[in-house]
């Protein structure tokens, strides 16, 4: 039996892709918030964890990637840290940079048929790496994110609303080291201020 882990902030969304996974004999689902699943992982232990990228909690997808809680089904008892497979848009190139740099084994796209996240979930469960054709447009464009993850850092922080000092006294740089940041931030993404770089990297999925 497969033990899944599925994550998603909508709580409509997750249980109908809960019902989905429930129909497969083979995968046993425990569906969860962002915000729980770091302490659910950590009691359950899945196989896989399917995650949606594009939620505003899976910004912490990094951290959560490394929780010690996850394995690889393996007979054998091998460790896999990171058994995640994600559902995403090639729209959003930047949650795909996230994904990848999480070291995620898994790839669907959201508008694949049902069939195919069953079969993805069973690659994974494997240790075996499955990535969606229709994703192979938004990898070659995540590839081009002009942000370093620095950068990327303060424009998350700037979305949240913090102040230049905020930004600074959290990241530890100078105030003029943040300024700086934000400057070459706006001319990477070719923004006209602050307000339009957080806009413009919100709707690439960089944030």
């Amino acid at each position: 039996m497969i033990r899944v882990l599925l994550v998603h902030d909508t709580r409509l969304l997750r249980s109908a892709l809960g019902a989905l996974l429930s129909t497969a004999r083979d995968i046993e689902t425990t569906a969860s918030s962002w915000r729980n699943a770091p302490s659910t992982t950590r009691s359950l232990r899945p196989h896989v964890c399917v995650v949606d990228v594009d939620c505003p909690g899976a910004a912490g997808i990094s951290g959560f990637a490394g929780d010690t809680g996850l394995t690889k089904l393996d007979p054998s008892g091998a460790q896999n840290k990171h058994p995640l497979l994600v559902l995403a848009n090639a729209g959003h190139p930047g949650c795909l940079r996230q994904a990848y740099e999480a070291k995620a084994l898994g790839y669907v796209d959201k508008d694949a048929p049902p069939d195919r996240l069953l079969n993805a979930i069973r690659q994974v469960a494997k240790g075996e790496r499955f990535v969606d054709d229709a994703l192979g447009y938004g990898f070659l464009q995540a590839a081009e994110i002009p942000l370093t993850k620095r950068e990327l850092s303060v424009l998350t922080l700037a979305a949240e609303g913090a102040s230049v000092g905020d930004i600074a006294r959290r990241l530890h740089l100078s105030h003029g080291t943040v300024r700086n940041y934000m400057a070459a931030i706006t001319r990477k993404t070719g923004a006209r201020n602050r307000v339009d770089a957080i806009r413009i990297s919100q709707s690439a999925g960089w944030l």
